[in-house]
């Protein structure tokens, strides 16, 4: 590849596509839904969400200092990510915070790409995480699922028609944006059940003393304005 060539991938990269059509904006958003209510599905597409909340913790165990050891992903849909250093302090809050976080936070930061028009970027972006995540993937189910979703970005990325791309890249966004909401609503029945009582908010409550209520509130004022501001800039025209 010379310099012409890398020049060129740059631009791709870069550039910006046009915005499609608003019947597919909102198409997409429908087939997102449908992905995330139905109890039967979501047992299924929870996975994807369960790669971005184990991911968002090791980025920022890495972000913040820490080493990071590995991450695991499980058939039901569960995950742990294990890293090394100060058992307590900021670095440490900020990573059990990341998890439920992280795929709203992902889902409006693919939002203010697309609202800009940078498919291609969002894409690339997304392949390029997944393959850092797929590094550190420690069990054979966890690297199952990372490969075949990377697989998918990147053969999306590389053989499709643009029409396509957007398309992929709008039900990725709304899906992380809605998909996002559900698990913080599913700790908080399970811990009124009197389970989960090891969960990142009760994790939360013994770093910094404040009640895993309060964590449970973050959580969803996080990921419910991640969806109303991302759908902002979705639905813009």
């Amino acid at each position: 590849m010379d310099i012409a060539d890398i020049e060129e991938l740059w631009d791709r990269v870069t550039g910006t596509q046009p915005a499609p059509e608003m019947w597919l904006v909102v198409g997409t958003a429908l087939v997102a839904l449908a992905a995330v209510v139905p109890w039967g599905i979501w047992r299924l597409t929870r996975n994807t969400i369960t790669i971005a909340h184990e991911g968002g913790h090791g980025l920022v165990a890495l972000l913040s200092g820490r080493r990071l050891e590995g991450i695991k992903l499980h058939s039901d849909t569960s995950g742990l990510t294990v890293s090394r250093g100060k058992p307590t302090g900021f670095g440490m809050i900020l990573t059990a915070a990341a998890g439920y976080v992280a795929p709203s936070l992902l889902g409006l930061g693919g939002a203010a790409l697309l609202g800009a028009g940078r498919i291609t970027a969002l894409l690339w972006g997304a392949t390029a995480l997944l393959l850092a995540l797929l590094v550190m993937t420690r069990n054979a189910y966890g690297l199952l699922t990372v490969l075949l979703t990377c697989a998918l970005f990147l053969l999306v990325s590389w053989l499709t028609e643009p029409d396509v791309q957007a398309a992929f890249a709008y039900l990725v966004v709304w899906f992380l944006l809605l998909g996002g909401v559900r698990p913080v609503f599913e700790l908080q029945t399970k811990r009124r059940r009197g389970q989960a009582r090891d969960s990142d908010a009760d994790q939360l409550a013994r770093l910094t003393h404040a009640p895993a209520f309060f964590w449970l509130i973050l959580f969803h004022a996080v990921t419910l304005a991640s969806l109303i501001g991302g759908a902002g800039w979705l639905l813009d025209r």
